[in-house]
């Protein structure tokens, strides 16, 4: 008679379905789903540092929220392009949309003033100063919109093939610029040319320009300072950015969901600041400088002050365009240098 071989058959299933079932004990719960999913869209690609500044938030929402709100991000144009952006989200194609007031300076007429050659000393000065200033202002040009996120690039420089470090120097030098960036070049006896960043590399090693005007960071992610070697240590004017959503969306947000959001605005501006000088500005050039001997062309006292002193025009015509306009154009410049300098002592 053959012995029954169920115990010898069983035990191994028991156990086999203790541990399963002791897996599946220790195993943690499925992630929550989200109740609000929003939308967030920005006209440059996703490794730009507004891009990062853009996921950082997004994550911060997310991780404070409890999982309660998620955000789904289209960088690079993918859902609105930068000329869109605000209309876009006005007509609700994106819940949240980042552009460029410096841009758009019709549009935006006060917060333009953040982009006169101000003397701001990096990004993270100008960024606090442009989110002081629109928190206490509130100007109309918001209106409609809810501003969650604001900030700024670092100044712009002067980034060229040849020596800049006089007004001989500069003369005449054919150099890309945008925004508020042109007139200053033109103020300072140079010849701004308008084109997309991405065309710069090329048209500097066929000699179409020869350099550009822009924050820093761009010698070492688009490779200029393979050909631009010198830099001139004039800082000029910031772009600034805005991150808005719909009023009429911000308003059927919960509460505590509002709340969460109006505690990472001043944060933003501080680390993405941050961010910007120390992790793209600075590693760029000191990248630059040891791979490319990247040189560092001084200004002297009395040439500082003869640059400053052909754009100080561009401060007061701006002054007298806004008060045209009913603007409190020179309350908003004398706040703006307050905290200028209140935040470059911290």
């Amino acid at each position: 008679m053959k012995r029954r071989r169920f115990p010898q058959i069983v035990a191994p299933l028991l156990a086999a379905a203790c541990v399963a079932g002791a897996v599946a004990l220790a195993a943690p719960a499925p992630a929550r789903a989200a109740d609000i999913t929003l939308t967030y869209a920005f006209f440059a690609p996703a490794g730009t540092f507004p891009g990062r500044q853009m996921q950082h938030w997004a994550d911060e929402l997310a991780k404070r929220t409890n999982g309660k709100v998620a955000v789904k991000t289209f960088p690079g144009g993918t859902l609105l392009g930068a000329r869109e952006m605000y209309d876009g989200v006005a007509r609700g194609v994106a819940d949240i949309g980042l552009g460029a007031p410096s841009y758009d300076p019709g549009r935006f007429p006060l917060t333009s003033g953040v982009s006169l050659p101000v003397g701001f000393p990096n990004a993270t000065v100008a960024s606090r100063t442009l989110w002081e200033l629109t928190k206490e202002f509130q100007p109309k040009e918001y209106d409609g919109f809810k501003v969650i996120a604001m900030f700024t690039t670092e100044p712009g420089y002067i980034q060229s093939r040849k020596p800049a470090g006089d007004a001989g120097q500069l003369a005449g030098m054919k150099l890309r610029a945008a925004g508020t960036g042109v007139p200053v070049l033109q103020a300072l006896g140079a010849a701004p040319v308008g084109m997309p960043m991405p065309e710069v590399p090329q048209s500097v090693q066929t000699g179409v320009i020869d350099g550009t005007m822009t924050s820093r960071e761009v010698l070492q992610d688009f490779k200029l300072a393979e050909t631009l070697k010198y830099v001139t240590d004039y800082p000029t004017v910031v772009v600034t950015f805005a991150a808005v959503m719909d009023r009429k969306r911000w308003d059927k947000l919960p509460d505590d969901v509002k709340k969460v959001i109006d505690e990472l605005g001043p944060e933003m501006a501080i680390w993405t600041g941050q961010y910007h000088d120390k992790e793209n500005v600075a590693r760029a050039l000191d990248w630059a400088k040891k791979t490319h001997q990247l040189q560092i062309v001084p200004l002297a006292a009395d040439e500082r002050a003869r640059w400053d002193a052909k754009l100080e025009p561009m401060v007061a015509q701006w002054v007298g365009e806004m008060k045209a306009k009913g603007l409190p154009a020179e309350q908003y410049l004398k706040r703006m240098r307050e905290l200028r300098d209140q935040f470059s002592r911290q």
